[in-house]
């Protein structure tokens, strides 16, 4: 209740006696726990409480924004007093003024309610259930050289007012891991990597045990060392869940944040344009309970939605924060999201996923004569003019509608608006998987959908 008051007391001396005509402070307490392990051996390892508070104000038409490491209310007044001056020597300089787009106030407190409180686990049994994961891909195969475990768990609250008579307390929950293995034989070497995440609790590694954990990623980099390698051109290919949504997060889910529309992307002017097949229908969704991106509010206080951006190939919607809504004369997404008390909020993705439609896996797969299965995804990367290229760690031959062998060091790239007309069928499975997205700052985000087949795509590999 305290800390409330003092913020309070921020906002009303940032708007009555600084002039500001839009105030905002967001707090955060958390409790973080990290560490990784390499080869059974814990490398690093960090806990403890992370606090501080984000001020940011509008004056004249300009941002001012600072943070402290503290609560204290003296010194709380002198940042927004800091945050103000630097407001309104910017508004000096600037050609157009900020706007927001209107925004209802909102009075909530969010609980976080979990099976198991990540805070309430020993950090002895933390390092013991990965431990478990270390040993089972260790003791997999001799081939296995190396493996690597981080882990990550947040716990605490954030705490929003704004001038507008927003004020949320709001708890947070993740907890997140990374495994990754590599393997080599005969001068062969290959890597793999798993991700698993909630936002639900440490019950998460009930829903995926350490030791089914391990031989996912054990079996991926043992069964690539006989993999055959592909030769590049254009070809069919059905992608798993995993590769698709890396491919909607990255190659379109970028292009559709509205900052980075308007600094020149290819969506700037394309809203009503067909860019996909009649089968392609996008969404960027903050309300899947459990999702690692979901959250009830963002950091303007705005609530989370489920955010149609493609709809049968045309395009539906933009990713916004009340900044870029006014501008486009729309309503805030509820995509404002900061990585921590330091930094001001910006576009971000929260879950983005292509709705599933109704073939099943096997008629994917029946009427390619020769392509490939790609199943998980190695890493990606995207550009604003909507090129893309995806890379695969784990795929494999399809032969007469049949998946075979193996193959390794494969990649998809192109253009995002022609590959999307490319979607020819779409599966009805469904899956999202966990990951952490930067963009100057890391943000916690889900991706995924359903299997789907491509008519042609160029597929990288060996000449």
């Amino acid at each position: 209740m305290y800390l409330q008051q003092v913020l309070l007391k921020v906002i009303e001396t940032a708007t009555q006696k600084y002039g500001a005509c839009y105030a905002e402070v967001r707090a955060q307490k958390l409790y973080k726990t990290m560490f990784t392990l390499k080869e059974a051996r814990v490398e690093a390892a960090k806990q403890g409480i992370e606090h501080g508070v984000a001020l940011r104000v509008l004056v004249n038409g300009a941002w001012g924004f600072a943070s402290v490491g503290s609560f204290d209310g003296d010194i709380l007044l002198s940042a927004v007093s800091n945050a103000c001056v630097m407001a309104k020597t910017a508004s000096l300089q600037l050609k157009n003024p900020i706007k927001l787009a209107s925004a209802n106030p909102v009075i909530d407190n969010v609980e976080v309610k979990s099976k198991k409180n990540p805070a309430d686990i020993d950090m002895e049994d933390k390092i013991n259930n990965l431990l478990q994961i270390n040993k089972t891909i260790q003791t997999y195969d001799p081939r296995i050289k190396s493996c690597t475990v981080d882990y990550l768990d947040l716990t605490g609250s954030n705490f929003f007012v704004n001038s507008e008579g927003t004020n949320i307390h709001q708890d947070k929950m993740f907890v997140w891991s990374r495994v990754t293995a590599s393997a080599e034989s005969s001068g062969v070497f290959t890597f793999s990597r798993e991700e698993v995440g909630s936002t639900f609790g440490y019950e998460v590694f009930d829903v995926q045990p350490p030791q089914v954990i391990g031989e996912i990623v054990a079996k991926r980099a043992i069964e690539q060392l006989s993999a055959k390698s592909l030769k590049g051109g254009k070809t069919p290919v059905v992608l798993g869940p995993n590769v698709v949504g890396v491919f909607v997060h990255e190659a379109f889910g970028h292009l559709a944040e509205a900052d980075l529309a308007l600094s020149g992307g290819v969506l700037l002017n394309a809203m009503g344009t067909k860019i996909g097949s009649d089968l392609v229908t996008f969404y960027d969704d903050g309300t899947v309970p459990g999702a690692f991106g979901s959250f009830k509010y963002d950091d303007e206080g705005v609530p989370a939605q489920k955010t149609l951006l493609i709809e049968n190939g045309v395009v539906a919607g933009l990713m916004h924060n009340r900044e870029t809504a006014y501008k486009f004369n729309f309503q805030s997404t509820g995509n404002a999201r900061a990585e921590d008390f330091r930094v001001e909020p910006i576009i971000r993705m929260r879950n983005t996923y292509m709705a599933p439609r109704d073939y099943a896996f096997e008629e994917l797969l029946e009427d390619v004569k020769f392509g490939y299965f790609f199943k998980s995804f190695r890493g990606g990367q995207a550009n604003i003019d909507g090129t893309f290229q995806v890379g695969i760690q784990e795929g494999y031959e399809i032969v007469n509608g049949e998946i075979g062998v193996p193959v390794r060091n494969a990649s998809i790239s192109g253009n995002t608006l022609e590959t999307l007309l490319n979607v020819d069928a779409v599966g009805k499975d469904f899956a999202l998987d966990s990951g952490r997205c930067g963009k100057g700052q890391i943000a916690f985000t889900g991706d995924g959908g359903p299997s789907i087949r491509l008519s042609e795509v160029v597929v990288g590999g060996s000449a």
